[in-house]
């Protein structure tokens, strides 16, 4: 029985069990030590330990899910339970299978939490003994690919947590198989467990960001109606405001938690669209949205958990820094259009939330920054630059995570948010263990940053990914709610935080243009990107020049256009890329409703005469302050004896159309080529240009003296035919035989009867 007792994982009597315990631990404890203990080094307290010892593969028989912790944070009088899933993975059946609960030892540091949440096998020595065996849960039989559920609860006072820390959590299940018929440790799955039962004296500052982003769904279309109704590509927005949809859970978790709100203007400006008559592009049609009464229910329930102190709006449409940075600030008007951006989302957030935002903090992707970053961030107005620890490393030695806030000259204060809180939720939380696990660890970096200098108390600040899924958001809240008591954090607003007096010894230096990171340059927005802007942009400039009611052009387009530089396009080169097209496609088509009528070729017969050209507006407003310009390639033809060329201004109201006269002159016979073009004021082309050809046939005088003669002689002749014709009607009825004298006929008609064929080709215009 001795020697059975000595092969691994089998169980023997309790009072021999609780001997080897004892044992164990006092023998152990070198081991421990030599394992787990290390210096907290590292830029942010992270340790070195020691190299882990390499675990058997029979520890993985069984996979063991650990689906809720609860209390995540317990204190004094708490019972923990715990509850999850075992899976036999194995080939044989397990039988007199028990699932212990583990507890220990103490983390000391940063880096040792990181290091324990990456072994995965049961480590004999390492790994410490289970509590007592009443609280386990026996399972008889676990068949191979079945699973089951169990739960373990067990009173706090029972796990022996002496000092405050963060201790080393795990659930084991041992048991025997026919291979191996004595008990062994054939899965584990760890955990944290943050003990600060009481408040600590000196707490750390958490500031957490709540990002409320949204990919673009607004086209740059609206209706010609008075309102304006917009034109969406999709009703996907609809998905994430209604009950359970990203979006909604973002509102209705961060209600109750004390969060800064940063806010894309974008998303408001959609939803609001949204809440009233909006229509959704489908094909080469629109139909009718129906998601007015979700749009209106989550803007209510935004407004009613905001005020002046909490919010931060981004630029319109959320842009992409680093991208204006590294490709699009030598285009040409691209740095003003982020300044339009940032200038519209202040008012963006007051008209629709009613609250005053801070407008004054930048937000790179993923906290990422260089020297040409921040330039671009101050131009736009920002003052604060958000960054992230992994890009802004600390090189000084510290043996403490440094307060967030730090002067980086020209007036700009960096806000490192913390790498490891940051990404803490960033991969999926669809799953209940993965959720469970991600909460711990928080938790646990949370209490080991604050526990690295005690008496430094210092201000953190998370910037979660931009764009949270449900469940994603839904564990950042648990996180949250386990801080709730303030033990070892206490919540501070970012306007706040900012303002935080900074570390002496943090880095201040921003990282060089070569530091930027490979992967996340690879996914910026091209050069051409900007170029296809910038055309568009300058497209809506001269279009807004002509048109009467400008800010129903401007307004969408501006919109369109900020929209084209978001942040969300990045990995979505394509869909960025038809989104740019859709604009300036739309663009187009507007521009094109003002036009000129094609025209037939002209015949001139005269010294002068009038050419009329017609400018049609298909537009629902009117256009003004554009010029029709005529130009002809010929000197025998002239425009009101000033030479080849003349204009005259077009004003014309919307759905009508104008019909300019142009009266011209000419000096010899033959053909001329006229090209008629619209101008905006300043001489910028509009539209496409039109060429008629026009024929000019001169009458000369001596002509004119032929054919009066002609028509003189004419006329003699028929009144000598006509004398001639009645002295013979009377010399009838003078000598006649008394009959009724003979009636003339009807002379006959001199024209033939009238063509129903088509005129020729051309216009003939008589002076």
């Amino acid at each position: 029985m001795a020697q059975a007792a000595d092969i691994q994982g089998m169980r023997p009597s309790p009072a021999r069990r609780w001997l080897r315990r004892t044992v164990s631990v006092v023998l152990g404890a070198p081991l421990l030590a030599g394992l787990l203990a290390g210096p907290a080094a590292g830029t942010t307290g992270a340790a070195k330990p020691a190299k882990p010892v390499k675990a058997p593969s029979v520890s993985r028989t069984v996979a063991v899910s650990l689906n809720t912790l609860s209390p995540s944070a317990p204190v004094e009088g708490d019972t923990l339970t715990v509850s999850g899933t075992l899976t036999n993975r194995g080939k044989e059946t397990i039988s007199d299978a028990e699932v212990d609960l583990r507890v220990g030892p103490r983390l000391t540091g940063r880096g040792e939490v990181d290091d324990a949440a990456k072994r995965t096998d049961y480590v004999p020595g390492a790994d410490p003994a289970a509590i007592d065996d009443k609280y386990a849960v026996k399972i008889p039989k676990l068949q191979r690919g079945i699973s089951q559920n169990f739960t373990l609860s067990v009173p706090v006072d029972k796990l022996d947590l002496n000092a405050s820390g963060v201790y080393q959590l795990g659930v084991s299940v041992s048991g025997r198989t026919a291979a191996a018929p004595y008990e062994q440790v054939l899965g584990i799955q760890r955990s944290f467990l943050p003990w600060q039962p009481e408040k600590s004296d000196k707490r750390t500052k958490l500031t957490f960001l709540w990002p409320l982003i949204a990919s673009p769904h607004v086209t740059a279309e609206t209706r010609s109606d008075e309102q304006q109704t917009q034109v969406f590509a999709d009703d996907d927005l609809a998905k994430e405001l209604a009950p359970g949809g990203r979006l909604e859970q973002m509102v209705a978790l961060g209600g109750r938690l004390p969060v800064t709100w940063v806010i894309d203007p974008d998303l408001l400006a959609s939803v609001a669209a949204m809440a009233g008559a909006y229509e959704i592009r489908s094909g080469e049609t629109t139909v009718p949205g129906k998601n007015q009464t979700i749009a209106r229910q989550w803007l209510a329930a935004l407004g009613k958990v905001v005020d002046d102190d909490n919010v931060i709006a981004l630029p319109f449409a959320d842009p992409d820094l680093a991208s204006i940075a590294h490709r699009g600030k030598n285009v040409s008007g691209t740095l003003s259009r982020l300044q339009n951006a940032s200038a519209v989302a202040a008012t963006t957030v007051e008209t629709i939330l009613h609250v005053k935002p801070s407008t004054d903090f930048a937000w790179p992707v993923n906290g990422a920054v260089d020297p040409g970053i921040v330039d671009v961030a101050t131009s736009a107005g920002a003052h604060h630059v958000i960054a992230r620890s992994d890009s802004f490393q600390e090189t000084g030695g510290l043996p403490y995570t440094p307060t967030a806030a730090r002067p980086i000259g020209g007036g700009t204060t960096a806000v490192v948010s913390d790498a490891r809180l940051s990404t803490a939720f960033s991969s999926s939380m669809a799953r209940a263990d993965t959720s469970t696990l991600a909460v711990q660890k928080f938790l646990a970096q949370t209490l080991a940053l604050t526990e690295q200098a005690p008496d430094n108390e210092r201000s953190i600040v998370v910037a979660p990914q931009r764009m949270p899924t449900a469940a994603q958001a839904q564990s950042m809240a648990r996180a949250l709610e386990g801080l709730s008591g303030d033990r070892w954090t206490q919540p501070l607003d970012l306007v706040s935080a900012s303002e935080v007096k900074p570390d002496p010894l943090a880095v201040t230096e921003v990282p060089r243009a070569s530091a930027y990171p490979k992967k996340l340059r690879r996914q910026e927005l091209p050069t051409q990107a900007f170029q296809d802007i910038r055309i568009t942009q300058g497209s809506v400039d001269s279009f807004e020049t002509i048109l009467t009611q400008p800010e129903r052009v401007v307004t969408p387009f501006g919109n369109a256009v900020n929209r084209s530089m978001s942040t969300s396009w990045r990995g979505r080169p394509l869909e960025a890329e038809s989104y740019r097209d859709d604009v300036r496609g739309y663009l187009k088509s507007l521009t094109n409703e003002v036009q000129l009528i094609e025209k037939s070729d002209v015949t001139l017969s005269g010294r002068s005469a009038t050419i009329p050209v017609t400018v049609q507006n298909k537009l629902v407003q009117g256009v003004d302050r554009l010029v029709l310009r005529l130009t002809s390639d010929n000197i025998r033809l002239k425009f009101n004896d000033d030479g080849s060329r003349t204009e005259l201004p077009v004003r014309i109201a919307g759905g009508h159309s104008q019909s300019l006269k142009f009266d011209t002159a000419t000096s010899a016979n033959g053909r001329a080529q006229v090209t008629a073009r619209l101008f905006t004021e300043d001489g910028t082309p509009y539209g496409k240009k039109m060429t008629f050809t026009v024929k000019v046939s001169e009458v000369t005088p001596t002509v004119l003296l032929v054919i009066a003669g002609g028509l003189l002689l004419l006329v003699l002749a028929g009144v000598r035919m006509y004398a001639h014709r009645k002295r013979a009607v009377a010399s009838d009825t003078t000598n006649g035989d008394g009959g009724e004298p003979e009636q003339p006929s009807d002379p006959t008609p001199d024209t033939g009867p009238e063509s129903g064929a088509p005129s020729e080709t051309g216009e003939k215009v008589d002076r």
